[in-house]
């Protein structure tokens, strides 16, 4: 088995999805619900630890390799895609609160439409419904990574882990192919080198 994360990386990794998922599910379907004092100052509140802890996280998790744990060699346009994908997760999460502390300000203020509430609103919305795309993204990621056999499931995730490298006819094939399409990209794209 490869090299597994810290504690400290899994403990954050896993307490955060709660939060985010009461995020979701808790969130004010009308801005004019933030009339209720009592709303407002709780989702202010609940906006500024998250925020806190999303930067908290991603100041933390920065340091480790996207695919710690590896048993085989990541190709060079694999890593970017998963460091993309995981630039643009932290940037969702970290708009989601900000813009959502923006949209109380204002509203506190008075305003309560208009552009600058809409132009907040609508990077509220985009933040949150492109979390939930780059999150099934990174899903996916891990189930598929898990299904190859690769470790970077193991170094994470406490239940299922991989012993080897799969040895399926099936996920070999479907995994050269992932390498050709990576062969490619890498020779249309320049190198940091040249």
């Amino acid at each position: 088995m490869g090299e597994q994360h810290t504690i400290i990386a899994k403990l954050i990794h896993w307490l955060f999805i709660p939060l985010y998922v009461y995020g979701i599910f808790k969130q004010v379907d009308d801005i004019s619900q933030l009339e209720d004092n009592t709303l407002l100052i709780f989702e202010v509140i609940f906006a500024s630890v998250f925020l806190v802890i999303v930067l908290m996280r991603f100041f933390y998790m920065r340091r480790f390799d996207n695919f710690k744990g590896a048993q085989i060699p990541v190709h060079r346009i694999h890593r970017l895609i998963g460091k993309t994908v995981h630039i643009g997760m932290y940037l969702c999460l970290i708009l989601l609160p900000l813009s959502g502390l923006i949209i109380a300000g204002l509203f506190s203020q008075g305003i309560e439409d208009g552009p600058l509430q809409d132009g907040a609103l609508t990077i509220h919305e985009i933040a949150a419904d492109m979390s939930y795309v780059l999150i099934a993204v990174h899903i996916s990621a891990a189930i598929y990574s898990r299904i190859k056999g690769e470790g970077v499931w193991s170094a994470m995730v406490p239940i299922l882990k991989e012993d080897e490298p799969s040895t399926n006819p099936i996920v070999q094939k479907i995994a050269q192919f992932e390498n050709q399409i990576y062969n490619k990209i890498e020779e249309i794209l320049p190198r940091k080198n040249e």
